[in-house]
């Protein structure tokens, strides 16, 4: 079984490149657009928690509709400083710099963002301080059928600030799920190593493959507050709906929920980037031209600047659940490819044709056929597209 996740992507990318899908996609006519006129201005996505680790700081450039995406902005000068402490960042892939030695931010300190790009030009965040610690009291996992009618599993988080200081919060989730490949092989196939035949030979699986785990990161920005209410209590959010056809359900499934306390500036700089990338947004005719986050340029006080520096509590809670225990003796979802068998036959006027698409990693052994129909050129084994075995 070969499957492939990509799973990261900023934040600040993510709705870039979220506005590009959705403007193109409502286009009734092809046309080949370009980009008339484009300002160039870098982009800065940093949280800093109170997690003891090394925190990382993303800096890129904002990209024309016409390019791929966005180009990092690399071998710059990235610290961190407090009232008692300076923390040095480092490059570690293009755009990506982490701190250098590992910290967590601490509540009544001011902390402010400094970066010097390799031309020389220099930028500043506003300084900032922690916000206040709430903890997650519990994730929940039920299935429900939603008001789009739709039947799955609904995630939600509880919490409870009773000073109600806390008041705006954000959250992301890393889900991790179990792949059985519905097709294993216990016997791997591999061409004959006689010279004059077109069989196969077979093996026992050096690797037991037949189980893995991926892993997503949630790729949207999900917000809450409690200024409406009486108390600052979080209950019964969603944070995560996955549909019963959802074949991630399938086994096994875990969430990890974060939680993050957010002062009343991120929350609003999420909430216009989070509304910012809706399509209801996207051909509002009141849209801003720009919206400025905390970090300035103090080379020039007339550039623009994307972006936020935000010292921000954060909390986490994993719960798992299995398919069996919301849907006992229901069918599982459809495997993420559709997965037939084939039986392809030996050899024709090409030459040992089976042999070379099992040599190329383009099909594998599930079963010998025990029944082959001659009139369709049926061949001995029964076969089936990698990722199914």
């Amino acid at each position: 079984m070969s499957l492939k996740f990509i799973t990261n992507k900023s934040y600040a990318q993510k709705v870039l490149l979220s506005l590009m899908a959705l403007f193109l996609a409502s286009c009734l006519e092809e046309f080949d657009f370009q980009t008339e006129t484009f300002e160039s201005a870098i982009v800065v996505e940093a949280t800093i928690t109170n997690e003891f680790k090394n925190h990382t700081v993303l800096i890129t450039r904002t990209f024309r509709f016409e390019e791929d995406g966005p180009s990092a902005e690399s071998n710059a000068n990235v610290t961190v400083v407090s009232n008692t402490n300076t923390y040095t960042f480092q490059e570690t892939t293009p755009g990506v710099y982490v701190s250098t030695t590992p910290f967590s931010a601490q509540a009544g300190i001011d902390y402010q963002l400094l970066i010097t790009t390799s031309d020389g030009r220099n930028y500043q965040s506003a300084t900032t301080q922690l916000t206040n610690v709430t903890q997650i009291d519990t994730i929940e996992a039920n299935r429900i059928t939603n008001d789009d009618g739709e039947n799955g599993m609904q995630i939600t988080v509880d919490s409870f600030d009773p000073t109600g200081n806390s008041k705006y919060y954000r959250y992301t989730y890393e889900e991790t799920y179990k792949i059985i490949a519905p097709l294993w092989s216990p016997l791997d196939a591999q061409p004959s190593t006689d010279p004059g035949s077109c069989d196969l030979s077979f093996l026992p699986r050096v690797e037991e493959n037949r189980t893995c785990f991926a892993s997503n990161n949630s790729n949207s920005i999900i917000l809450t507050d409690t200024t409406d209410f009486i108390e600052d209590r979080v209950s019964g959010f969603e944070v995560r709906f996955l549909d019963s056809n959802n074949y991630i359900i399938s086994h096994r499934y875990s969430i990890l929920v974060y939680q993050y306390v957010q002062s009343l500036e991120a929350y609003t700089f999420y909430r216009t980037l989070r509304d910012l990338s809706s399509s209801e947004s996207l051909f509002n005719q009141n849209q801003p031209g720009f919206f400025a986050g905390n970090v300035t340029s103090v080379s020039n006080e007339n550039e623009k600047v994307i972006g936020f520096f935000e010292v921000s509590s954060v909390d986490s809670e994993r719960i798992f659940f299995n398919y069996a225990d919301f849907y006992p003796n229901e069918p599982l979802p459809d495997y993420v490819i559709s997965c037939t068998t084939v039986a392809p036959e030996l050899q024709n006027e090409a030459g040992c044709v089976l042999s070379l698409q099992v040599a190329a990693g383009n099909i594998e052994y599930v079963a010998d056929n025990s029944n082959p129909d001659p009139d369709t050129n049926e061949g001995p084994y029964l076969m089936a597209s990698p990722p199914c075995v």
